[in-house]
């Protein structure tokens, strides 16, 4: 399997939009029915074409948030016998931490690769 290309780094301090499409990724935490894929699919939409960073991280954010909710539905499947809830609780905790630590790269200029993602979008 390939590694994802390191992006072109930002132009000037305009970090805002790389960082968005992994902060975008919290909207699963809401109401908003997919929402962890969803906020970062339209931030990604909206500037893939316009600045090669942020084509980057949406693809690497999105890579993330599908593999994690096929983790999730693995969970839920394994909460028949119990330990489901356990492991869904620490991938809670984990997607939390790897998406702020993937946040803040991004607003430093830098490229965060998630670990435990399948790659979906190249």
């Amino acid at each position: 399997m390939s590694e994802p290309a390191t992006p072109p780094p930002a132009s000037g301090n305009d970090n805002t939009w790389p960082m968005l499409c992994h902060l975008a990724a919290l909207a699963g935490y809401t109401v908003v029915p997919m929402g962890n894929i969803l906020g970062p699919l339209i931030v990604w939409l909206i500037k893939k074409d316009e600045m090669p960073a942020v084509d980057a991280h949406g693809k690497e954010a999105l890579n993330f948030q599908i593999s994690m909710t096929i983790y999730f539905a693995v969970c839920a499947v394994l909460a028949i016998v119990g330990i489901g809830v356990l492991l869904a609780l620490i991938l809670v905790i984990v997607n939390l931490v790897l998406i702020i630590m993937a946040a803040v790269k991004a607003n430093q200029g830098e490229f965060y690769q998630y670990p435990m993602t399948i790659r979906f979008l190249k």
